[in-house]
């Protein structure tokens, strides 16, 4: 089986090096982002909660709600051994409360897990895919446990998108990306990035069994959901 050629590319020690600043440049309210994962998480998961982070590689949401909740652990997990490496540096002191393990949503422990998250992921894999990773984070968590995604998820009917494509490309410029790279980006996602439209995306999730589903984020080609187990 081919493997998907974006998280190949998570495995080429220079890309990982260049990562942790482009999650920023390429999605809007990146911090902010990381903000309200952890306060909706907090709505359900208790202050000594243990949290599983699938998509860990970098770090950059196990440092935020490491920050935002001195008590939770956090299991991680991602395919790409250098992006973990990469956590781990993120993370600095905070990581001696993660367990960070290389591989898909396969390798992680069966839990079950008091709240789970998936930013900047899911849109790596084709539908079917998706639903089943879904369906297997639902089943490593409690009854009633919060799961926050977010991920590239915008209309794929044409004209629309190419029109979102373009202001993917044009946001990244305005954040100091050079035009040629923002471009590049822009037809590689145009070219080979799964993503689905946000009724697609929402419809993973009820399949999979999660309930309660309320869109909280929505930025360009960008949305983002919370659920419960």
């Amino acid at each position: 089986m081919t493997e998907n050629p974006f998280i190949a590319m998570f495995r080429d020690p220079a890309r990982t090096a260049a990562y942790i600043d482009g999650p920023r440049r390429f999605t809007p309210g990146l911090e902010a982002l990381h903000r309200m994962t952890a306060i909706l998480l907090a709505e359900r998961a208790g202050p000594q909660a243990h949290v599983l982070v699938l998509g860990a590689g970098g770090g950059l949401e196990l440092a935020a709600l490491a920050q935002a909740q001195p008590g939770w652990r956090f299991t991680g997990v991602d395919p790409a051994g250098p992006m973990l490496d990469l956590a781990r540096q993120t993370m600095g002191a905070d990581a001696a409360r993660a367990e960070l393990i290389e591989g898909t949503i396969e390798a992680a422990p069966a839990g079950p897990f008091d709240a789970a998250t998936c930013l900047l992921t899911l849109h790596f894999l084709e539908r079917e895919e998706r639903t089943e990773t879904l369906r297997r984070m639902r089943a490593r968590m409690k009854p009633g446990a919060p799961l926050v995604v977010a991920h590239a998820s915008f209309p794929q009917d044409e004209p629309a998108r190419t029109r979102w494509l373009t202001r993917y490309a044009a946001f990244a410029t305005s954040m100091g990306v050079d035009p040629a790279m923002a471009e590049q980006a822009r037809a590689a996602v145009a070219a080979t990035l799964p993503a689905i439209d946000p009724a697609g995306d929402e419809a993973c999730l009820r399949d999979a069994g999660f309930g309660g589903i309320e869109q909280f984020y929505a930025a360009f080609t960008w949305r983002g959901w919370v659920a419960c187990a």
